[in-house]
């Protein structure tokens, strides 16, 4: 039962979303219920969507599925099901998700981002990652003192890779030699993105806390970074801002609201 919810979920936030007007036009009838022609143009418009192209057989194979969900949901209807708790909350998410799938849409359509604000968001982004792309390895400790010692070994000839891999904390990056591959500084925590500004090709920083330890960082090298254009960007800036806006609404339909 917790499929078919689901799937009709899907359906029903995909009903949302289609611009096209629904139509009385029966595509079957089941048991004396109408199965409406809308329904099956929305399923077919969410295949194409995904690039099935429109074609009789997908027509028919979507008809056929809903047809099997009515008869289902008919004869789960009879059976009581939709009256036992679990199936009910199932229900009333499922209603309640519908809803808010609703409210975003709506709310998109009606507060649209304007490009001046996009803009700006796109410049500040520029500003915040600068012109440069880093090649960065680090060496993650639990002490400063371990730190300290990394830093000895590294004066004395000692390899980092070989360091790294023996006695980082960091699983994601010691197998490989500590190597974070090439980044920005701001996609870093603010001490650990400091330290890498500092540095110089081939230097490898003092040791620097962070939240999740102390580190060893060497810069391996830099290079000009080429940030997309405003146009190529822009579909993602749209859709953070979107986001953005859409949970300061939230935000303040919770503060409004009465919750004991």
């Amino acid at each position: 039962m917790l499929k078919f919810s689901r799937f009709a979920l899907l359906s029903a936030l995909l009903a949302i979303a289609a611009t096209a007007q629904a139509d009385d036009k029966a595509a079957a009838i089941v048991n004396g219920v109408s199965i409406p022609q809308a329904r099956v143009d929305m399923r077919v418009q969410a295949a194409m969507q995904q690039g099935q192209p429109d074609s009789p057989e997908l027509r028919k194979a979507i008809r056929d599925d809903i047809v099997n969900l009515e008869v289902i949901s008919q004869t789960a209807t009879k059976n009581g099901l939709d009256k036992q708790p679990e199936v009910a909350q199932q229900l009333e998410l499922a209603r309640q998700s519908v809803l808010a799938g609703a409210f975003v849409q709506d709310y998109t359509k009606s507060h649209p981002i304007a490009d001046d604000v996009l803009k700006q968001e796109y410049e500040a982004l520029k500003a915040r990652v600068g012109n440069k792309e880093y090649k960065i390895s680090h060496i993650l400790v639990d002490s400063e003192d371990e730190a300290k010692k990394v830093v000895a070994a590294l004066k004395k000839g000692a390899k980092f890779a070989k360091i790294a891999k023996a006695e980082s904390k960091d699983p994601g990056s010691k197998n490989n030699g500590g190597d974070l591959g090439w980044a920005v500084p701001s996609n870093f925590v603010q001490p650990f993105a400091q330290a890498v500004l500092k540095l110089n090709k081939g230097e490898v920083s003092a040791p620097v806390q962070t939240q999740f330890g102390w580190h060893v960082i060497k810069l391996e090298d830099t290079r000009e970074l080429k940030v997309p254009t405003f146009e190529e960007i822009k579909p993602n800036l749209e859709k953070r801002k979107q986001q953005e806006a859409i949970q300061k609404a939230i935000e303040e339909l919770r503060s409004k609201a009465k919750i004991e």
